[in-house]
């Protein structure tokens, strides 16, 4: 596994970001089958979906339910940028004018949507996940590591850890 460290001011659209982009880039194939459950205003995927309508996705809807309408081992490639924390989900449901419960601020928020994952990419699919931690889809789910990419942003901004991730054709 490759583990790399870099420094980039921070950037509240992910995507945008030079190493972050040289990364996605490095593993994305056009002709891939790829998805992003929080797209905001990216279109680096086929398909793309964001809860919020003001983005210009394909999609609508909640990530979790975006994620149910594909079939078993169907995706080639997912990008996975959610909310990093409860209070940025929070902030983004009542934006929108959601409701905000337990259900929507509780780890279940994320795992959910990670099995969601797991079940919907292909085996040897790739998935690289954004956060501040470097659990990714994990092991438990049947994916290893390729590569971490450390995105530090300086002073009292949190750094943004890059996971890519393989799914392996068969469970150990």
């Amino acid at each position: 596994m490759k583990i790399t460290k870099s420094w980039s001011m921070p950037n509240k659209n992910t995507f945008e970001i030079k190493p972050i982009k040289k990364l996605i880039y490095k593993y994305y194939k056009d002709y891939y089958i790829s998805i992003d459950p929080f797209a905001n205003r990216n279109k680096i995927c086929k398909i793309t979906n964001d809860i919020d309508n003001s983005f210009n996705t394909d999609y609508n809807l909640d990530a979790l339910d975006f994620c149910k309408q594909f079939d078993s081992n169907s995706v080639d490639f997912v990008l996975f940028d959610p909310p990093y924390s409860p209070r940025q989900i929070s902030e983004c449901y009542k934006k929108l004018g959601k409701s905000v419960n337990m259900e929507t601020t509780q780890s279940s928020f994320w795992s959910n949507i990670k099995n969601e994952i797991k079940r919907i990419t292909k085996p040897n699919g790739v998935v690289i996940c954004f956060g501040w931690n470097s659990q990714g889809i994990g092991k438990k789910r049947g994916f290893i590591n390729k590569e971490i990419l450390l995105i530090s942003h300086g002073g009292n901004h949190n750094d943004t850890i890059c996971t890519v991730e393989i799914k392996q054709t068969q469970l150990f």
